[in-house]
């Protein structure tokens, strides 16, 4: 076992700093030192906005969104559709869609997917708040944009039973062929789904 490279405390930010996705040892030890170096521009900015954050942020009661209002920004805009609810896996894809600017209608944030491997239950998923939501009068489509993987195909499916009593229309997003994408690099499941999911012209 090698010794330690600098102080517990360095070493403290340093194994934070790897625990973040994307960012290994090696990684966690650079973005350490560039901060250190960069204490006043980079170190205190920082430690103010986490402090902030650990304050402020709260998770939205109705939907799952993180804000700093509760219930959230989205939730409380007037302006949004309330006849399509867009359900997605994570806070992550929430934004993704927001940042494209696809859905103009409320969400429901899952916390994740199904997985009999991991053990995820439906009851361990806000999944029942979603059906509870889904038999609001002004919801007539529930969109599920869950991922195109196995545990999120499976969600969706689970979900889409469910609903059934609900007699509200259930939608999925297609899958298949991105923009500007070239069939030669596509992967065989892209190209089956993009297949199945043709569109007359």
């Amino acid at each position: 076992m090698s010794a330690p490279i600098a102080g517990p405390e360095i070493e403290r930010l340093i194994q934070a700093l790897a625990r973040l996705p994307g960012l290994g040892p090696r990684s966690a030890r650079r973005a350490a030192l560039l901060l250190i170096k960069k204490k006043d521009a980079l170190m205190r900015p920082l430690d103010e906005a986490l402090r902030e954050a650990i304050a402020k942020v709260t998770t939205c009661r109705i939907c799952g969104n993180v804000d700093t209002i509760d219930p959230c920004t989205i939730c409380r805009d007037e302006r949004r559709d309330p006849k399509t609810l867009c359900v997605v896996e994570d806070v992550a894809d929430l934004w993704a869609l927001e940042r494209a600017g696809a859905h103009k209608g409320p969400y429901h944030v899952l916390g994740g997917t199904l997985s009999a491997l991991d053990g995820v239950r439906p009851e361990d998923l806000s999944i029942g708040a979603l059906i509870k939501r889904a038999k609001s009068v002004q919801v007539e489509e529930v969109i599920l944009a869950t991922n195109a993987t196995v545990d999120g195909q499976t969600t969706a499916h689970y979900i889409a039973d469910a609903l059934e009593s609900a007699g509200v229309k259930t939608s999925r997003l297609a899958h298949g062929v991105p923009v500007g994408g070239e069939l030669d690099y596509l992967d065989d499941g892209t190209l089956t789904a993009a297949m199945k999911a043709r569109k007359p012209v």
